[in-house]
């Protein structure tokens, strides 16, 4: 039996008759960019596994690396990666017939590497699955189409649209406005089929430029395995058409921030919403998990907003939430309630940045689930009216957030303490870098005013 009988329909139609050429072996690193090695297609089929060191954990997102060795000291071990067939699917930007298959690591003693990410997804995944739950959620996924950004000192613009005008803000919903990029939302799509990918619906934002993508709900895993893939599949489909897209929190001044919000729900054993009680209302476990959220939201905030840049997004009344109030249909809560019939109900965390690593974003979000089911509170009232006057609740600069994160030893347990300490130590070494690079707004307002 061939390795390509276990494919996915997709994969096998992507190859059809053609001469298999390559198999990219991937695996995502903290910031969530595709590391690994591209081998023949020959090799792939020969090898069970391959190695790369653990060190590609310990890098900071400018690829300096962190004092984050475990006791063993600076050796870079080996990890064994192996393939999970089932995430094979095409590279259709290639120019020879080309495989992406996601593979998991683990170390000498066939145990899985703490500090992978998404090998953390998996854990707090098995923690439902062991009191009989299944997470389900959606993301939705935003980001800016710019034109292209040879020079980091010159500030990033709005792509030219097919008008010949640059794409134009505050045009939410419009239909004429996603028309501008038309080309490289055709190349999504048909990069998305090629890859065996369900888009549940494309619109504009309210950025200049700025596109969401909703994907349909399902295993988190395999969701999160999605959004990885889509981040290069979007990128690809706008460097056809000499313009970058970017997941940048906040990309461009005064225009809206970049979100990827997570929708959650839990099925029991028998495939039923728990949200749901035996008359349709909202379920004891419901408020639980909203409770969870409110309370320890601010803890992963760091993971849901990884960078400096990840807090310029945090502006009030600037389509993000800043507070962890809750309410039904309202856009100005950090955890909302959407409209929905009794059997879809769905609790969406809207804090997350489009630019935190997948597996790491949807496996915090997760965490805070677990935690509130582990605790069986009830959260504050629900909100009423504009969630923008009510308290501000979260970090607003990523060394206070890495502070509240490194607190929090309850959720260090179920997302794993050692790829908390690990983290911990990479994100505070870029923090560190940050602050050793003076910015334009410096050199102009403190050069010769101080």
């Amino acid at each position: 039996m061939s390795w390509k009988d276990s494919l996915p329909a997709s994969a096998k139609a992507y190859i059809g008759e053609r001469q298999l050429d390559e198999v990219e072996c991937i695996i995502s690193d903290f910031p969530g960019v595709a590391r690994g090695k591209a081998v023949p297609a020959s090799k792939f089929a020969k090898q069970e596994h391959f190695y790369l060191p653990n060190s590609i954990f310990l890098q900071t997102l400018t690829g300096e690396w962190a004092e984050a060795a475990g006791e063993e000291g600076w050796v870079e071990p080996d990890m064994t990666l192996r393939p999970d067939l089932d995430t094979a699917t095409a590279a259709p930007w290639a120019t020879d017939a080309t495989l992406q298959v996601i593979h998991d690591a683990y170390d000498r003693d066939g145990a899985p590497i703490p500090t992978a990410p998404r090998n953390v997804l998996k854990r707090v995944v098995q923690l439902f699955r062991d009191k009989g739950l299944e997470p389900v959620v959606a993301p939705e996924m935003e980001f800016f189409l710019v034109a292209r950004n040879t020079d980091p000192a010159q500030p990033i613009v709005p792509m030219m649209g097919r008008s010949g005008r640059p794409a134009a803000a505050h045009q939410a919903y419009s239909l004429s406005a996603v028309d501008e990029y038309g080309p490289v939302i055709d190349d999504i799509y048909d990069f998305a089929e090629a890859q065996g990918f369900e888009i549940d619906g494309i619109t504009q934002e309210g950025g200049a430029g700025q596109v969401e993508i909703n994907l349909r709900h399902g295993d988190p895993v395999k969701l999160a395995d999605e959004v990885f893939f889509f981040k290069r599949l979007i990128r690809e489909a706008a460097l056809k058409h000499d313009c970058f897209a970017t997941f940048m929190a906040k990309p461009i001044a005064d225009e809206p921030g970049s979100a990827m919000h997570i929708h959650h729900s839990f099925l029991d054993a028998d495939g039923d919403n728990i949200f749901v009680g035996p008359q349709g209302g909202e379920t004891d476990v419901f408020y639980h998990m909203i409770a969870g959220l409110q309370n320890h939201l601010p803890s992963v905030i760091a993971m849901l907003a990884p960078y400096v840049n990840s807090y310029r997004r945090y502006v009030k009344d600037h389509a993000a939430p800043i507070n962890l109030e809750w309410a039904r249909d309202n856009r100005t809560t950090g955890i909302r309630i959407p409209l929905s019939s009794p059997k879809s109900r769905r609790i969406e965390n809207r804090l997350a940045g489009m630019d935190c690593n997948p597996y790491l974003g949807i496996a915090a979000s997760l965490a805070c689930c677990y935690l509130g089911l582990e605790d069986q509170e009830r959260p504050d009232k629900q909100y009423r009216g504009d969630a923008y006057d009510s308290e501000e609740a979260i970090p607003y600069d990523l060394f206070t957030a890495m502070d509240i994160f490194d607190e929090a030893k309850r959720l260090h347990e179920v997302l794993d303490p050692e790829f908390a300490r690990v983290y911990s130590i990479v994100k505070r070494t870029e923090y560190s870098e940050f602050l050793q690079v003076i910015s334009t707004w410096e050199r102009e307002h403190l050069l010769l005013n101080v």
